[in-house]
């Protein structure tokens, strides 16, 4: 009989508790649907992005790791960090771009425009070189552009400012605010020796 009411009483406990484990589909939805919308449909590892234009390599990306994510708005995410070399018509290196963050928008018709975070740092082809914390690049207008502060460090100067806009191979630029300018002791030689 013991034994019995033993069997009873542990029936009746896996009974209350699978009652008692309802769950509303509707909160169950939501909780799994954020954690979708938070995850890339696809993620590569050491991947490479070639991005022509009229059939004509223009720019080669790589990165330790590229998340797309699809939806109505789709974009990439480049959360460890890119090395992108923009190339001229001949195919010959023009610029390169780092940066510890990427992120690429497609507009459906392919990419938009890239923003570049964290130690952004461009070299020209003449060797002049930009530090910034946020880049733009434009794809459809072929500019770069930043609203944060710049450095630029030629073979004569180093330039400070508030803002930038320049070709995307960086060879033409426009600091918009300058905050502070100092030539190198090279251009002032220079100077002294052809006056």
């Amino acid at each position: 009989m013991l034994k019995q009411g033993l069997y009873i009483s542990l029936f009746l406990i896996t009974l209350i508790s699978f009652i008692s484990c309802e769950n509303d589909i509707a909160v169950v939805n939501s909780v799994t649907g954020e954690a979708e919308k938070r995850l890339p449909d696809q993620s590569n590892k050491n991947a490479e992005f070639l991005y022509s234009d009229s059939a004509i390599v223009r720019a080669k990306l790589t990165t330790p790791q590229l998340d797309h994510y699809a939806g109505k708005k789709p974009y990439f995410e480049l959360p460890k960090g890119m090395n992108v070399i923009f190339y001229t018509i001949e195919k010959k290196e023009e610029t390169k771009l780092t940066a510890n963050y990427g992120i690429g928008y497609d507009n459906g018709n392919g990419l938009e425009k890239m923003e570049a975070k964290g130690d952004v740092i461009v070299i020209n082809v003449k060797g002049e070189k930009l530090n910034t914390e946020h880049l733009t690049w434009n794809a459809i207008t072929k500019k770069i552009y930043t609203d944060d502060f710049v450095k630029i460090t030629t073979k004569d100067q180093v330039i400070w400012g508030d803002g930038m806009e320049a070709d995307q191979d960086f060879s033409d630029y426009q600091i918009k605010n300058v905050k502070g300018e100092i030539y190198t002791k090279d251009s002032v030689d220079t100077d002294k020796k052809s006056k």
